[in-house]
């Protein structure tokens, strides 16, 4: 498939390589977002393809929503994640193909909940994950509610939600957050072999288990996602909000009161 300004990608040995390009931070604006739906579907029908491998360009993986794109061309939020994350989440998770992400650096916000939807996961050992919709006064969307206390646990999830500190490369590893913890200089390298021998393997029964763990553990994946969407409806109009965004654009720590 052709690359997009915002989206490089490369077929390579029956894999998709994906690569977020919106330097410094790669934050997810409509266009790179709707860049991605689109790299899925020709995913899905090219018999050419039998892996997805998702990763970012520079030493961040993604930093989440740009709010920048997001306050100047969005009226409603559930009608934001209806349009944008919850379709884009249930793309990763109905793909019957394995998807991949090579993590490169830090993951924050509705990046995270990419990289949850994604079936396996490849941190750089430069690599954090901040959970971030707490410190905007906003509830978890894109998946990670469910997603990420199916990884690690309600606890850990809670905790930082709450707190917004940062998870490790290595916390992320020993509480399953992540599959490997590689150099980062190796990182490129260790997660295109792997995509290529998930490429080469029998896709139609990796499939199969796919499907069989979405119905054993995320059979309520979509109805989830429509409820992160009304919450946020909520939480969008909220003092919080407005003072978690300007405290952003002010690069200063927010004022909850």
């Amino acid at each position: 498939m052709p690359n997009h300004p915002i989206l490089l990608s490369e077929t390579s040995d029956l894999v998709l390589k994906l690569t977020l390009n919106r330097p410094p931070v790669n934050a997810l604006n409509f266009e790179l977002i709707a860049a991605l739906q689109e790299a899925l579907k020709v995913a899905e029908r090219d018999p050419q393809i039998r892996c997805v491998l998702l990763s970012g360009v520079g030493s961040v993986f993604s930093a989440g929503q740009d709010l920048n794109s997001f306050t100047t061309g969005q009226k409603g939020y559930r009608a934001h994640l209806l349009r944008t994350y919850n379709p884009l989440i249930l793309q990763l998770r109905r793909l019957e193909k394995p998807v991949l992400a090579a993590l490169n650096g830090p993951v924050s916000g509705a990046a995270l909940g990419l990289t949850l939807a994604c079936d396996l996961r490849i941190a750089a050992d430069s690599a954090r994950f901040v959970v971030g919709f707490a410190g905007i006064g906003l509830a978890p969307d894109s998946g990670v509610s469910l997603l990420l206390p199916a990884l690690i646990g309600i606890g850990r999830a809670t905790e930082y939600a709450f707190s917004n500190a940062p998870i490790t490369a290595d916390q992320a590893l020993a509480w399953g957050l992540v599959n490997r913890v590689v150099p980062t200089a190796e990182l490129s390298t260790i997660a295109s072999n792997l995509a290529a021998g998930l490429a080469h393997g029998p896709i139609g029964a990796l499939a199969l288990a796919k499907r069989a763990f979405n119905q054993a553990v995320l059979g309520n994946l979509e109805l989830v996602l429509d409820y992160e969407a009304h919450l946020q409806e909520i939480a969008s109009p909220s003092p919080e909000h407005a003072e978690g965004v300007q405290a952003f654009f002010e690069k200063r720590p927010p004022r909850f009161v």
